[in-house]
């Protein structure tokens, strides 16, 4: 039975509880036993408080035997990422530097919205230090590892996340994304992650990457992440930047077929080489978009890899990040990060500037491509998953990690949604990732093409712990 609970996606748990078939409690403790004999080496989270996540689990149980259940997700466990802000627990973001006091009794939009509708929070996820990289591993956490096979990474900064969900330990969990942070993950621990358009999911503090981060649900269904977008769009007034709140019934909009929709097919984007095995599989996909009544057309979006204007806009985030502080606490971080800043630090405002022209530019470009196209859809990632604690892959030609993930930085500079979703496993076991780009405040269009997809391409292996060398 706690095999079934632990495989049980969002929407089933619910409905579960709704029965009286399963109780929130039941369900908490068996994930958090699971996490318990299995995180040793997976290293996903970073915090877990199990009475805190009982005790929570206990009051949504109370609340559906009086029949008043709370909102969309009550009890059901989510995890969430070390850089989102939650009261009871300090949010350390991977590093030394901050003081745990400082950040209890405030909450993110993200978990506030949770809150509203009853989640069981099971604990914090690991990030490398302030989410500044694709791969999870931290000086205060050390390195994340995949569940698939403990060796290899999985993936980042969401990394934590990712492979809490993966390997059952949460239904449910909250990433973030300013170069593909939560798509990354996914795609090398073979679950669903969407990055919304920017603005779509309220975010608060201000991030230090800009416009760059997206906040966002990482789920083994695209329905759970439907779900999510449902709860974590609702307004909150302390980002100023989101966008007008739409009230978009994204569960509603999974519904019907993509019958009349003109869909872009990339497999490189015009410049990314992709492994053979990654590019036959994300060609084979393209099918089922066919027949589910789409023109599929093979053609790029016609833009040149902006890896150098992405380099100043995140690494002068990263800066902006470190701004204040000082060589004594920059000695206890993560010395790759202080590089990518030290570099940063040198860079003009024009330099800067240049960037954001070209980020401008870029988002002109795909807005008048997608006057033509629904969608495009590319690989996730060119390759999969690497040996852990590694920045990029043995005899890798370059030293940074954006070298690795073309396919995802180009729209977080545009700001559009996208959506990874499982593409099967290569011949290594690892899995793969498809990723559907939609125009901005198109999510649930790209929802309801991930989850057409997924109901004809059904991914529901999961990684065998036990296997893995994972057992406690």
């Amino acid at each position: 039975m706690a095999d079934e609970i632990r495989m049980l996606t969002a929407t089933a748990l619910k409905r579960a509880f709704e029965s009286g078939e399963l109780s929130p409690v039941e369900v908490a403790a068996t994930l958090l036993d699971h996490v318990q004999h299995h995180d040793h080496a997976i290293n996903a989270w970073c915090l877990i408080d199990r009475d805190t996540t009982l005790a929570e689990a206990g009051a949504a149980e109370q609340r559906y035997r009086r029949g008043e259940p709370r909102g969309l997700l009550d009890g059901i466990p989510v995890a969430v990422k070390d850089v989102f802000l939650t009261p009871m627990w300090p949010t350390l973001k991977g590093s030394r530097t901050i003081d745990p006091e400082s950040t209890l009794n405030k909450r993110s939009p993200a978990v506030a919205a949770l809150e509203r509708h009853g989640y069981v929070p099971l604990g914090k996820t690991t990030t490398p230090e302030f989410g500044w990289k694709g791969i999870t591993d931290s000086p205060l956490c050390g390195p994340t590892n995949n569940p698939w096979n403990p060796e290899k990474t999985a993936g980042g900064s969401s990394g934590g996340s990712a492979a809490a969900v993966s390997a059952c330990m949460a239904p449910l969990a909250l990433g973030t994304d300013a170069g593909g942070s939560i798509r990354i993950p996914a795609a090398f621990c073979g679950i669903v992650g969407h990055k919304p358009t920017f603005g779509e999911v309220p975010h608060w503090p201000a991030s230090p990457f800009g416009t760059l981060a997206h906040a966002g649900p990482m789920t083994r269904s695209v329905e759970d992440c439907a779900l999510m977008m449902q709860v974590l769009t609702e307004a909150d007034p302390r980002d100023a930047q989101a966008a007008p709140r739409r009230n978009v019934d994204y569960l509603g909009a999974l519904n019907g077929d993509l019958s009349g929709l003109r869909i872009a097919y990339s497999n490189n984007l015009g410049y990314v080489d992709v492994d053979p095995e990654i590019e036959r599989a994300a060609a084979d996909a393209v099918a089922v978009f066919r027949d589910l009544g789409a023109t599929v057309v093979e053609v790029d979006p016609g833009f040149s890899n902006p890896l150098a204007a992405f380099g100043h806009l995140f690494y002068g985030g990263a800066a902006n990040a470190c701004r204040d502080l000082g060589p004594r606490k920059r000695a206890q971080m993560d010395p790759a990060l202080i590089q990518v800043v030290e570099k940063a630090e040198k860079l003009s405002m024009l330099d800067y500037l240049a960037a954001v022209n070209e980020r401008m530019a870029l988002s002109e470009r795909m807005a008048v491509f997608h006057q033509k196209y629904d969608l495009l859809i590319t690989p996730t990632l060119p390759l999969t998953a690497f040996d852990t604690n590694r920045e990029v892959p043995r005899d890798w030609p370059n030293t940074r990690w954006p070298t690795w993930t073309p396919f995802t930085y180009p729209f977080n500079m545009t700001g559009q949604p996208a959506l990874s979703v499982p593409l099967g496993r290569a011949g290594d076991g690892l899995p793969m990732g498809l990723q559907i780009v939609g125009r901005r405040f198109q999510d649930e269009l790209v929802l309801k093409a991930g989850h057409l997809f997924e109901r004809a391409r059904p991914f529901t292996e999961r990684p065998d712990l036990a296997l893995a060398g994972m057992e406690a």
